[in-house]
């Protein structure tokens, strides 16, 4: 069975903060919500998916717990409809977490909301503070707490490379999210708009944007926090019809494939580990990776099996899938 998530963008509502990294038309692709254009919105995307997917409506783009309670209680009450009829499975929102308290939740759980994503971003409040962000990092933590209490799924989203953050910091909030609970996030390494004021902060010299190579570098130790906490994680980086390469784009690690370029550098340190100091040198290396990531372990273009090769000099290297492996387990083979 498939997942599938059905996004309404809701651009900018309910936020009254411009995160110095804001520019939410450009990145949802929307200007001015239109709630008359949610029935449109759905039905086109269903016209696309398999009876036997299962689709959720995703709430998107704004902190739709802080929108006008009106026009939540109404958006709520059109997505119930396609739940109740059988046509999507559950709901799913974005938010802030200081958006979230019992007077919220007692109203998303009239409804059918299974998972609330946080946009918690970074748990160092001097990143938070130079982002603009608004919140803190104990707000994020109280707002993790009242979720779970509450039997709500909770995803956590987080930045890397924001203004003055590590990659010490980033760690940081990656054990956060995995250690308080979260069964699911999203990475984003920070890209530059134009019209931002974190294209300002660029233009005076007060930041500079990470290259693909080092985000990269910082993303993969997330990733394995993630992985060995067993978080699912749903992306890395912007989907495609994000990763703008216009007039919108300024600078920063903006590459459609950064999710797979950061998995095959986890994957390369795990066959490292793997090997260890064994003598594969002459002989036939195979690597058994899960189903499915014979690409990602084989590395962009080849890389992680030009590595092994140079590292190692085995006589012949070999990738093969393995059902019983999950994640990013390898296990390794020398013949």
């Amino acid at each position: 069975m498939r997942h599938v998530n059905i996004p309404v963008f809701i651009p900018h509502l309910g936020c009254p903060h411009m995160c110095v990294f804001c520019n939410q038309k450009t990145i949802s692709g929307a200007g001015d919500f239109e709630i008359s254009q949610f029935e449109k919105t759905v039905e086109q995307a269903l016209a696309t998916v398999s009876p036997e997917d299962d689709c959720e409506i995703a709430f998107f783009g704004g902190s739709f717990t802080g929108i006008d309670r009106g026009l939540m209680t109404e958006l709520l009450e059109r997505a119930e409809l396609y739940v109740k009829a059988g046509r999507v499975s559950r709901i799913r929102c974005s938010t802030r977490p200081d958006y979230i308290d019992d007077e919220i939740l007692d109203i998303l759980r009239k409804y059918t909301m299974g998972t609330v994503e946080l946009g918690i971003q970074s748990m160092s409040d001097r990143v938070l503070a130079l982002s603009g962000r608004g919140h803190t990092g104990d707000d994020s933590r109280r707002a993790c707490k009242l979720l779970l209490s509450r039997g709500f799924t909770v995803g956590g989203q987080m930045m890397i490379g924001l203004p003055g953050s590590t990659a010490e910091d980033e760690l940081s909030c990656a054990h956060f999210i995995a250690e308080a609970g979260c069964r699911e996030a999203r990475v984003y390494p920070t890209i530059v708009f134009r019209g931002t004021e974190l294209s300002r902060m660029m233009a005076r010299g007060e930041y500079s944007p990470l290259s693909v190579d080092e985000a990269v570098e910082r993303v993969a130790p997330v990733l394995e926090i993630f992985d060995r906490a067993d978080v699912n994680v749903l992306r890395v980086g912007l989907c495609d019809s994000e990763n703008l390469h216009g007039d919108e784009y300024e600078a920063g690690p903006n590459h459609a494939s950064i999710g797979e370029l950061s998995s095959s550098r986890l994957f390369l340190k795990r066959i490292g580990e793997a090997l260890g100091c064994a003598d594969v040198s002459g002989r036939t290396l195979t690597v058994l990776v899960p189903r499915g990531a014979v690409s990602k372990a084989s590395g962009n273009k080849g890389r992680n099996r030009w590595a092994i090769m140079r590292e190692y000099a085995p006589k012949k290297l070999r990738f093969r899938e393995d059902g019983a492996l999950r994640g990013y387990n390898v296990k390794i083979e020398i013949t």
